[in-house]
């Protein structure tokens, strides 16, 4: 029986327009050829995904429960978003939702719109996820790794002041092709407009800002999640880096050391 169901695919295979790989690209090793029917992955609920045993790598659903496609990252289940942007009265286009958020914010509180939290000067090697491993700093750069570096001012045992590089797009910038983290000047620029002038009017801009805490650079630990805002921007200050802050009463712009975990808000190029 396992025999004739093996000729019956195989068969399948052979004789199927959609399937047959006589002419696949070279580097593929499966190429779905049709101008008149779509590839349909497989669906399930967030529950029988995360029952999965062992997901490989870029193992790939369709997630039911959120109607959006997952991949597995090899750490966590990941959305793939589209590059939404909003045109800010400023002139100023930007990405619609903060970086690893699954969502554009419904509420300054919305969990799915939180997203990823970044160290000052870091791209996305996997540090930035809200349970990433934690490690004792400061570490030369490249010895990093996936881990969130604790107990130092700055991550970097020799800090560096370009990785994010001010108005143009540095090389360690987490930002999609495109878009780059933006300067001190943009952010204050768009807090100007927040009315009221607090966390309330930060979510009613047409960023939508959230809430969504920090990490702490002691420890890793997740903070003031639901209560403050803070935004990194690419602007260094000293030692230290600028980003935006606002809580349910006031908005400024501050410094602070860069090993803290901020939001991260794209801005186009």
């Amino acid at each position: 029986m396992k025999n004739t169901l093996f000729f019956l695919f195989a068969l399948l295979m052979l004789s199927s327009p959609v399937m047959a790989q006589q002419n696949a690209d070279p580097s593929a090793a499966l190429e779905i050829d049709s101008t008149a029917k779509g590839f349909l992955p497989p669906r399930m609920t967030t529950a029988q995904r995360d029952a999965i045993t062992n997901p490989a790598t870029g193992l790939f659903i369709y997630n039911t429960s959120t109607n959006q496609l997952n991949f597995y990252n090899g750490t966590s289940w990941e959305h793939i978003t589209s590059l939404d942007t909003v045109l800010s009265a400023t002139g100023k286009n930007w990405l619609a939702k903060n970086l690893g958020a699954s969502q554009i914010a419904t509420s300054a509180t919305d969990p799915d719109s939180y997203g990823h939290l970044y160290q000052w000067g870091r791209n996305s090697d996997g540090h930035e996820f809200r349970t990433s491993a934690t490690a004792a700093g400061p570490v030369a750069s490249g010895s990093e790794g996936s881990n969130f570096i604790t107990g130092a001012i700055d991550w970097l045992s020799s800090p560096d002041d370009t990785r994010w590089n001010g108005a143009t797009k540095g090389t360690h910038d987490p930002c999609p092709s495109g878009f780059r983290v933006p300067t001190e000047t943009e952010l204050n620029n768009e807090r100007l407009l927040f009315s009221p002038e607090n966390a309330a009017g930060a979510f009613a801009s047409v960023l939508k800002l959230t809430m969504a805490g920090i990490r702490a650079s002691s420890s890793g630990a997740l903070d003031v999640v639901g209560a403050f805002g803070f935004y990194w921007s690419s602007t260094v200050d000293g030692t230290e880096a600028r980003f935006l802050f606002f809580n349910s009463g006031i908005t400024f712009m501050l410094n602070d050391i860069r090993a803290f975990g901020f939001s991260v808000r794209c801005i186009k190029e």
